[in-house]
């Protein structure tokens, strides 16, 4: 039987990448609430996710989003993460809040419309040249909400043509990675809905274009962990964008929904080989709602994540692959319960201090005053001020 200690040095890389948008206010169509703290330009989202890093040790990296994180000098953004003890990372585009994308963007019909999201995607790929960022991410809220409105085929064609532009200026070392989402903010059809949509127009483009999967972006009762193993066996997982849901995208704190589906999928990932230093898929969070404190619940999230890597890490693979040959499916399925059901918080509590962190890194974070001492601060300074949206779909 695999022990934590077989495992504890596989632990040592994980890197989950932090959501800059995480730390502001958000919330949904009826109400966005504040935060005491909350931050009001780029350099307090960085200083804000730098403190999940600090005390948990697994996110070195901040995802910033175009235009919402847009600065006059990236160079002086990317060197105050450095100074925080992070990175800059994923460059996000934002094609779903202008009023020429009602209806669409890099799909729209007139041509000078879809240059202009073409244009912005440019301008992102120019700061992640600036910042050394790997990842450019594409989310879309293209489609329609009634038959008739739009011609899906038509669409496709444009969206690919697009993409071709974009992926066109992707420079060495870097990658496009489309995610997709099966409906909101369109009812009758989103033109990036579903892996297979996104896994076709990406494997179109090349080697450095892959997809994208946020764990909230599926139907109810849908096999993610299924999509997971046969985008590893294509190629083609590029990142996820880890969160919960009860019934559409709720970008709830990860795991809270169903811990045993985020094992599932993290089972897959090992599997795959998409964990690990030399794997191309890259973690990151995409959790962000409205009345969860930002720091804390980013904190619960990565923890959440280090524990199912764990224990999906304890999976005695030669046992399972054993019961699998023989036909055994009890013997099978209860050697995967059993590493799901091993609690290896203690012991992940343990090796967190022999590596200089704390225990609990929730509780350290709530005991060192930075909460305090940013609501205080913030709200006696002016700012920007919080955007008044909800801050990702």
């Amino acid at each position: 039987m695999v022990q934590f200690s077989d495992i504890a040095s596989d632990l040592e890389a994980q890197a989950i990448e932090l959501p800059s948008w995480a730390f502001g206010n958000s919330g949904t169509r009826f109400k966005v609430f504040g935060t005491p703290g909350t931050p009001r330009t780029p350099e307090e989202k960085i200083a804000d996710a730098a403190q999940v890093n600090t005390y948990t040790g697994l996110s070195p990296k901040v995802a910033i989003h175009i235009p919402w994180d847009k600065v006059d000098d990236y160079a002086a953004l990317s060197a105050f993460a450095n100074d925080h003890g992070v990175s800059l990372g994923t460059v996000n585009s934002n094609t779903f809040q202008d009023d020429d994308y009602k209806f669409g963007s890099l799909t729209h019909i007139d041509p000078a419309i879809r240059q202009k999201a073409i244009d912005h995607h440019y301008e992102c790929i120019d700061i992640m040249s600036e910042i050394g960022s790997q990842d450019l991410k594409v989310w879309l809220a293209d489609g329609t909400n009634y038959p008739g409105q739009g011609d899906m085929r038509g669409r496709q064609d444009r969206l690919a043509d697009s993409l071709a532009k974009i992926y066109e200026r992707i420079g060495d070392g870097q990658r496009l990675v489309l995610e997709y989402k099966f409906f909101e903010p369109a009812f009758y059809h989103t033109d990036v809905p579903d892996w297979g949509t996104s896994y076709a127009q990406v494997s179109a483009l090349g080697d450095r274009a892959m997809v994208c999967l946020d764990t909230g972006h599926h139907a109810p009762g849908t096999n993610i962990e299924f999509i997971v193993m046969q985008l590893l066996r294509l190629g083609k997982l590029g990142s996820f964008d880890f969160n919960s849901r009860f019934y559409a995208d709720d970008d709830l704190i990860v795991g809270a929904a169903d811990p045993f589906q985020l094992f599932r999928i993290l089972v897959e990932v090992v599997r795959g080989g998409g964990y690990g230093p030399d794997s191309p898929v890259a973690f990151m969070l995409d959790q962000c709602h409205n009345v969860e404190d930002k720091i804390p619940g980013q904190i619960r999230s990565v923890l959440n994540v280090q524990e199912m890597t764990a224990r999906a890490l304890l999976v005695d693979r030669p046992a399972l692959e054993a019961a699998q040959a023989a036909g055994d499916v009890l013997g099978a399925n209860g050697i995967l319960m059993d590493a799901f059901y091993t609690d290896v918080r203690p012991d992940l509590a343990a090796w967190r201090e022999s590596r200089g962190l704390p225990a609990d890194p929730g509780a350290a974070y709530a005991a060192s005053g930075y909460q305090s001492r940013i609501a205080a601060d913030r709200a006696t300074r002016r700012g920007r001020g919080a955007r008044r949206c909800r801050t990702h779909p």
